[in-house]
């Protein structure tokens, strides 16, 4: 599937903008029951999972009827660009292409060379600097590139976007909207995926979490805020970040909290982490625990987020993108024998 701009003459793109095309590269999710095992096959190739291991993760989306939000948030965003570039006089054609399902970045990059794109711009669905959240975007659109004869077309993703003053006022408002709904929480939880502390040791990813929680809570008048993480994927004997965000609303509850408000500030949209681990198993650990609480809503397609989206595309130009990484940042990890899957989406 590819979304483009109706009624746009390509070539007028060139000029107008300092890129042609903006690509949107997401994880991608299952759209049915029967899609689910193909997409967990493709997230896990190549790496030694045991199959009852995926099972496991697959139980998680059939307990959605095998549908995952992700697909529908990304089309959501892009149609909010669309709009947004409309408004605006910016002639610039979106495309969408995704890391493990429909539509496959491969296939899209073919499509926008056809169209005659030439230079794009790469947003991917992460805000936070990792080696999934960044690196590994990278990696996908060079290793797609390859496989769709796509080597000529140059492809520059846009940087992580976790200390822009959009962001942080998409998520203070998000935040604030569950606060009408708990106007006194005793504590307010952002949560972000758990990664490998190898991975985290070599990348920014703790750093900016804490910095954008920080400004978050300090903007919403939230003095006892706490990070804490979820959906840790791997073995027992791998260290992962922590505390999990269950083992900690366990410790809030046995030291006398009762109300809380849970921000998935490390996630952009409502991935299947965020409805099965938050919305399904926290949300039912907090009605066992006699505990009161309120999910924040993710950034999703907030005005603020596109209109910050619209601004990265055009100022591009005036400060190179390629660079903004150190040498040897966010390294692909070592995996363990048998690192356990995350449902990813």
């Amino acid at each position: 599937m590819i979304y483009a701009l109706d009624g746009h003459d390509l070539e007028s793109c060139f000029h107008m903008n300092p890129f042609g095309a903006l690509l949107i590269v997401s994880f991608g999710g299952p759209e049915k029951h029967e899609d689910v095992l193909p997409f967990l096959e493709n997230v896990l190739r190549g790496k030694n999972v045991p199959r009852e291991r995926m099972l496991e993760v697959a139980e998680h989306y059939y307990h959605f009827d095998g549908r995952s939000p992700i697909n529908e948030q990304t089309k959501e965003l892009i149609a909010a660009l669309e709009q947004e570039f409309r408004d605006h006089g910016v002639k610039l054609p979106v495309y969408w292409g995704n890391r493990n399902w429909h539509p496959f970045l491969a296939d899209t990059l073919k499509q926008m060379q056809a169209d005659g794109v030439r230079h794009a711009a790469a947003l991917a669905t992460s805000a936070f600097g990792s080696y999934s959240g960044c690196r590994q975007y990278r990696e996908d659109i060079a290793r797609a590139q390859q496989a769709s004869g796509t080597g000529e077309m140059l492809i520059e993703k846009l940087p992580n976007f976790c200390d822009r003053e959009e962001f942080i006022a998409t998520m203070v408002d998000r935040v604030k909207a569950a606060m009408q709904q708990l106007p006194a929480p005793e504590q307010l939880i952002f949560t972000a995926h758990s990664i490998p502390m190898s991975m985290a040791e070599s990348s920014p990813y703790v750093r900016q979490l804490k910095e954008a929680s920080e400004r978050v809570a300090a903007a919403c008048g939230m003095g006892n805020w706490r990070l804490v993480y979820q959906s840790r994927s791997g073995p027992p004997s791998q260290p992962w970040l922590g505390p999990d965000i269950c083992d900690y609303l366990r410790e809030q509850s046995a030291a006398g909290v009762h109300s809380v408000i849970i921000c998935p500030i490390g996630f952009i949209s409502d991935h299947m982490e965020v409805l099965y681990d938050l919305d399904t198993e926290a949300r039912a650990l907090c009605d066992q625990l006699g505990i009161k609480m309120v999910r924040a809503g993710t950034a999703g397609s907030h005005p603020k987020l596109i209109s910050m989206v619209r601004d990265m595309v055009l100022h591009s130009a005036a400060s190179p993108v390629l660079g903004y990484c150190e040498t040897g940042c966010c390294p692909a990890p070592q995996r363990p024998v048998a690192a356990r899957p995350s449902a990813g989406s």
